[in-house]
């Protein structure tokens, strides 16, 4: 849980450092520059914290309201902080994934990605997703040489992608049926 608290602080911490307009002109940071995507994965949560995810997240939805904003006290302060409504049900979901022992990482939906963190996010191989922009699937710009995605474009097509794959298997398996193929 401490660990999650800490994620958030930097979360915040880097969102003030790039909406810090000197900072971004000066040092030309772009959100996937602020937020650190790279390759190296989150590490699961370990039973105790798995434990405490699950609690917290149980507690966290039964109490959650429907105004627009929350508050919550940590033990070791005095002060209340007020967080979205949005936020804390963000919160409860990452903590119910940590309580299935999943690692979680935040994306932001204007991240800008690479080919090949986008191609990993996709689970297919870098030069197929070149292909995929090529071939205009995708959109894309480009900085200096470099193709850049943004995150948001990416959830879209897989979206989509998964859409057209259940069609066709639904079509495959009605098929199958009238075929009698015992599906």
């Amino acid at each position: 849980m401490l660990r999650l608290f800490r994620l958030l602080s930097n979360i915040t911490n880097i969102q003030q450092q790039y909406n810090d307009e000197e900072t971004r002109k000066s040092e030309d940071l772009t959100m996937a520059q602020a937020f650190k995507i790279t390759d190296q994965t989150t590490p699961p949560p370990s039973d105790e914290e798995r434990k405490i995810a699950a609690e917290s997240s149980r507690l966290l939805a039964a109490i959650i309201g429907s105004g627009k904003e929350a508050r919550i006290r940590v033990v070791d302060g005095e002060q209340d902080i007020t967080v979205p409504v949005s936020a804390m049900r963000m919160l409860v979901d990452i903590l119910a994934h940590m309580a299935e022992g999943e690692a979680m990482t935040l994306i932001p939906q204007d991240a800008e990605l690479t080919t090949q963190q986008a191609a990993d996010f996709l689970n297919v191989s870098r030069p197929y997703f070149v292909k995929l922009l090529e071939e205009r699937n995708l959109t894309f710009h480009k900085v200096g040489s470099h193709r850049r995605v943004y995150f948001r474009d990416l959830v879209a097509y897989k979206e989509e992608s998964m859409k057209e794959r259940r069609t066709a298997l639904d079509e495959l398996s009605a098929q199958a049926q009238e075929l009698k193929m015992g599906y």
